[in-house]
């Protein structure tokens, strides 16, 4: 039988082990979601009407709230991608928790549009909306997985 001495280690070991993962799964879930909100919100500015349009999206008289939602995008992005990286300048950003928070509100919301009030849009943006629903909601339960 191992003594004490000999077990504590390796279970160390392996306790350690388990903690790399999970911070490598915290740093990259990290980057994916600020890519995506980045991605997102350059598109919005700089093409909010061709956006809306290209996408099938519901139809909106003035560019003003997909340019606001864009903007609001890039910095979630821009904060996302700051919190995985700005911690050697002690710099902090958005972390996973409020990552999260975002994720899961903006998915239900536009999952309870969909199935409450369904848009008068084209079949292609009622597939994108629902893609984004789904894609931001899957983010948002990877992100609940990797914190527990």
């Amino acid at each position: 039988m191992k003594s004490a001495w000999e077990v504590c280690p390796r279970l160390l070991h392996y306790a350690l082990k388990v903690v790399n993962i999970m911070k490598s799964k915290h740093k990259t879930l990290l980057v994916i979601d600020g890519i995506i909100n980045l991605v997102l919100g350059v598109l919005l500015l700089l093409f909010p009407a061709g956006i809306v349009e290209l996408l099938g999206l519901p139809y909106t008289n003035t560019n003003f709230y997909p340019t606001i939602l864009g903007a609001v995008l890039f910095g979630i992005g821009i904060a996302l991608l700051i919190e995985r990286y700005g911690a050697p300048k002690n710099i902090r950003g958005l972390g996973l928790g409020g990552a999260i928070a975002i994720n899961l509100c903006g998915a239900g919301v536009l999952l309870v549009w969909l199935l409450v009030a369904p848009f008068d849009i084209p079949l292609r943006g009622h597939i994108i909306l629902w893609l984004i629903a789904i894609i931001v909601l899957i983010v948002g339960l990877a992100e609940i997985i990797s914190k527990t």
